[in-house]
């Protein structure tokens, strides 16, 4: 189609380089027609597809303690559950030690395994995935209370220190403890042998674990109490960790006869001697009992009816004053009768070679006396049979410890003990009188 050009347009294309184009009426009128002759391109009208949002997961997760809350009990346990789902992180931060926790069968739940600490803020950030894969993530702050109230906790064995077979680990705590069943949860032992025994409470603030037979020589024990944040009694909390580690050193047991006048030594469960003694007079009787050494002086101040005397080579075993001590006054008695006040008394190189063996915890059985011994005239926990020892457990329950911790068990499935008095045990009810 033909496009009439003014002839001036024309000439102007050699001057200026600029060409008028003028469309044909017919053009004007109908451009989209003239377009489509023309051969230029079409306009195609096109929807952009719609997307879906994503679909929101199924998974539901609740957290206790709920988001905000304050003045929370540290002895209540955070708890996470999941439902349409499994979890796959739960972490919980605070200014204080890690928070440890236990998660249940099929990833649906987790709780906390101790005590929160008091006076402290937490942060629980807890993750599920739906069966799709959609994830989920849910958290809650909170803050404990402040107690109006606390307790502390000492235990007696010190810092690497080695103490005999018949050590118990002892407890003691500032304040009387009314839930026992709590504090007894929370404290957890380690041993480098096996050994299974039972925690004892001796009034409201002490507190044994005693093994059901002696403890494997040269066993290396560690204990953790999980306190902090336990409720002790009714707004009374744990305020600390207590962490301890000791070993038990060799074998040493001494069994004192009133009757033969002769003690019995056995080192690493072989007999090592057998001494010539004297023990306490009529009137005086050395009581019955399996004992333990409780320290050892080199001499020590002994007062009473009618003598101050300083006694070297001296082990005491009872808080009354019992001990095995060097009696170079009596040797011509050793063997033959008994003069003493109470003690054990002993010729002076026999004295000294027991001083240099003994341990805190070493056994001292005495048998044969009209007297019997006791109870916390001394360490006593060997004059109770096992049986006895798990009925003062708030838990009733025995405890099974190895290297790998320690778990609470079912008396009924304990094996019955080998152990034989008087290398491994001690006899029942050995504080009677004769």
């Amino acid at each position: 189609m033909a496009y009439p050009v003014s002839m001036r347009a024309w000439a102007n294309l050699g001057v200026r380089g600029r060409v008028w184009v003028v469309l044909a009426p017919a053009c004007l009128a109908a451009a989209t027609g003239c377009q489509g002759s023309a051969g230029a391109a079409s306009t195609t009208s096109t929807t952009a597809p719609v997307t879906k949002p994503p679909a929101a997961p199924t998974a539901r997760v609740e957290i206790t303690p709920a988001n905000g809350s304050t003045r929370v009990s540290p002895a209540d346990r955070v708890t996470v559950k999941v439902a349409g789902g499994t979890l796959t992180h739960v972490s919980v931060h605070s200014s204080g030690s890690p928070v440890v926790g236990l998660e249940g069968s099929g990833r649906t739940a987790w709780h906390s395994r101790w005590s929160l600490h008091p006076a402290t803020s937490y942060t629980v950030r807890a993750t599920a995935v739906d069966p799709t894969g959609r994830r989920v993530t849910t958290t809650s702050a909170f803050r404990t209370l402040v107690p109006a109230q606390t307790f502390t906790t000492t235990i007696f064995e010190g810092q690497g220190q080695t103490y005999g077979v018949g050590m118990p680990v002892i407890l003691r705590f500032s304040q009387p403890i009314v839930n026992r069943r709590s504090v007894e949860r929370a404290l957890q032992l380690w041993s480098s042998k096996p050994v299974t025994g039972a925690w004892y409470w001796d009034g409201s603030q002490t507190l044994y674990f005693r093994p059901r037979g002696y403890w494997a020589p040269h066993t290396r024990v560690r204990f953790v109490g999980h306190l902090d944040g336990v409720e002790g009694a009714p707004g009374v909390y744990g305020i600390h960790t207590l962490t301890q580690n000791f070993e038990i050193g060799r074998s040493l047991i001494s069994v004192v006869s009133t009757v033969t006048h002769h003690v019995r030594i056995y080192l690493d469960r072989k007999q090592f001697a057998q001494w010539p003694i004297s023990t306490g007079r009529p009137g005086d009787d050395t009581p019955n009992g399996t004992y333990l050494t409780i320290e050892k002086h080199n001499p020590v101040d002994m007062i009473g009816p009618g003598y101050n005397i300083e006694v070297p080579w001296s082990v005491r075993f009872t808080w009354s004053g019992d001990y095995m001590h060097d009696a170079y006054w009596s040797v011509g008695e050793q063997g033959f009768s008994n003069v003493s006040h109470g003690c054990v008394n002993l010729s002076p190189a026999d004295a000294e070679t027991y001083y240099n063996l003994a341990d805190p915890g070493d056994p001292v059985t005495v048998v044969g006396s009209p007297r019997g011994g006791a109870w916390d005239n001394g360490w006593t926990v060997w004059f109770l049979s096992w049986r006895d020892l798990l009925n003062g457990s708030a838990l009733h329950q025995a405890v099974r410890v190895g290297p790998s911790g320690s778990v609470f068990v079912r008396p009924a499935a304990i094996p019955l003990s080998k152990a034989k008095a008087p290398l491994g045990t001690s006899h029942p009810g050995n504080e009677a009188p004769a």
